[in-house]
């Protein structure tokens, strides 16, 4: 498949784009465990889109992504944070990968990388509020709302 040998070729220059796109962000948590920590994870997920990509296979991703959200969520990451790291992934691979392509076959390797990263990123928000659910979290409590209104 051109896509999967396209981004296996490219995967040293997404890194490196993703990682900066990443700290330009300024996310706290990511910026505490390091930029060696944070390329490790981005390399982690891209690793695991090319093998979604090349199986057809989108259970890795979900698996994947439902772990990170438990383990970040404990940590007391945002999900913005997490949902960040997804998406500088995906830039990368449109910037480097994708409009490298012969125009005959961006259709389907947008679709492709979108529906694996798409799945991985609605495992995520999915696990993310099932967590929150069961404990009080402030941005979910809209009682502010409806603070002085009349019935």
């Amino acid at each position: 498949m051109e896509l999967v040998r396209a981004l296996t070729a490219a995967q040293p220059d997404v890194l490196d784009d993703a990682a900066k796109a990443l700290q330009r962000a300024h996310l706290r948590h990511y910026e505490a465990a390091g930029a060696g920590e944070a390329v490790r994870r981005l390399n982690d997920l891209l690793a695991l889109t090319i093998d979604c990509l090349t199986t057809r296979s989108l259970g890795p991703v979900c698996e994947y992504a439902d772990q990170v959200a438990r383990e970040r969520f404990e940590s007391g990451f945002e999900i913005g944070e997490v949902q960040t790291a997804f998406n500088v992934l995906e830039e990368a691979i449109w910037q480097d990968v994708i409009v490298a392509l012969p125009a005959e076959d961006l259709a389907e390797a947008s679709g492709l990388i979108g529906t694996v990263l798409g799945a991985g990123k609605d495992t995520l928000a999915r696990t993310w509020v099932s967590l929150a659910s069961r404990q009080h979290v402030p941005s979910l409590d809209l009682t502010a709302l409806f603070q002085g209104t009349r019935n």
